[in-house]
């Protein structure tokens, strides 16, 4: 992708991006679609002939209907199907009285006002108590520099120790671990204790809802107790001195706080879904991650969605969505993953039955 088209995307981004995950349009590997007159955009992957969408399109206000026809027309003539991950509900009530659309519930997110969710975590006790843990061994927190961010070796280091603990390995698409290179709209803050770097919290911007998403908290392994409450505490801090409105957590996948009152597609969907979620926790913690969240006490959870430009979700999209993240086969994918787990099972055993770390919630925004 050219410089050139990776700015105007940027610029089409905080100008009109909207959606929580708006941002992460311009990860590394995803493809652009401008409308015809350059005022929308979308960003994509293709596999097995679906192309997956990350969120849903960037558009002036009132522009998203004429967007997602113009899209799903140039899909349609590269003969692919459409898949947006992600979405909300300004993409669900255009798309849901459709009869050639179907829609699926990923899960919920957390949104705050930022100075409501900094107050909460002062005054709720538990809350409070991890701050004070955190504090009385030292741990400070600070906002840093785009630069000083990019070039100190402490948060790569970290980041690395942090992604050989997790139980798949690296996805992409809208999880992009390594957004230490694209830092230009993120803001950083880092929790320190005597001059070493104990966690890192990266925001990036939602420009149209004038707000934030909390794209990554992570922490070194053995850190102080408190430091992920004490990094969303000033975070949150911050965004609120600095006027913004909105913050989230991202999407807690399969969460149902939500309430929605509608299935989550066709059976053979729900049946699938129930299973990753009763058995899939030795490769990612979904109830521990929802429940990080909720403690947070949101003022709002809001329900997240994958629209398909089909009238009934297919296996194909599913296999679609999975190879997004993967980025290619997710069978292969879980062959790693489960070596990777023998691995670790390995190492635990030979440090004399050492207590394994908490599947966690280091990770918060997982789109």
């Amino acid at each position: 992708m050219g410089t050139t088209e990776l700015e105007h995307a940027r610029r089409l981004v905080l100008q009109f991006g909207w959606n929580s995950t708006a941002y992460q349009i311009i990860n590394p590997g995803i493809a652009h679609w401008f409308a015809p007159r350059g005022d929308a955009l979308v960003g994509y992957v293709s596999h097995a002939g679906v192309r997956v969408v990350a969120g849903a399109p960037v558009a002036p206000a009132g522009g998203l209907a004429d967007a997602v026809q113009q899209f799903e027309l140039d899909a349609g003539i590269a003969r692919e199907g459409v898949c947006y991950f992600g979405a909300e509900e300004r993409l669900e009530a255009l798309c849901r009285p459709l009869r050639t659309h179907s829609l699926i519930s990923l899960g919920a997110q957390p949104i705050w006002r930022p100075g409501i969710l900094a107050d909460t975590i002062s005054a709720q006790s538990s809350l409070r108590a991890q701050l004070n843990r955190a504090r009385n061994k030292g741990v400070r927190v600070s906002q840093w520099s785009r630069n000083r961010s990019q070039g100190d070796p402490q948060l790569r280091s970290i980041l690395a120790a942090w992604l050989a603990t997790r139980g798949l390995p690296p996805l992409r698409f809208l999880v992009e671990p390594d957004t230490l290179n694209q830092l230009e709209d993120r803001m950083v803050f880092v929790a320190e204790r005597a001059g070493a770097v104990e966690g890192f919290l990266v925001a990036s911007p939602i420009p149209a809802r004038n707000g934030w998403l909390v794209e990554q908290i992570i922490r070194r392994p053995g850190a102080p107790n408190g430091v992920a409450e004490s990094l969303i505490a000033f975070a949150a801090r911050t965004m609120a001195d600095t006027g913004s409105d909105y913050v989230t957590l991202g999407l807690a996948p399969l969460s149902k706080r939500a309430n929605l009152d509608r299935p989550a597609g066709a059976w053979w969907l729900r049946t699938t879904l129930a299973w990753v979620r009763a058995h899939g926790r030795r490769f990612y913690d979904f109830d521990g991650l929802d429940a990080f969240k909720a403690k947070f006490r949101p003022e709002q959870w809001t329900a997240v969605f994958a629209v398909v430009n089909e009238p009934r979700f297919t296996p194909r999209m599913l296999y679609a969505i999975a190879a997004a993240f993967s980025g290619g086969s997710p069978v292969s994918m879980m062959m790693r993953a489960t070596w990777r787990a023998v691995r670790q099972e390995v190492r635990w055993a030979t440090r004399g039955g050492q207590v394994r770390p908490p599947a966690g919630s280091s990770r918060v925004a997982a789109h």
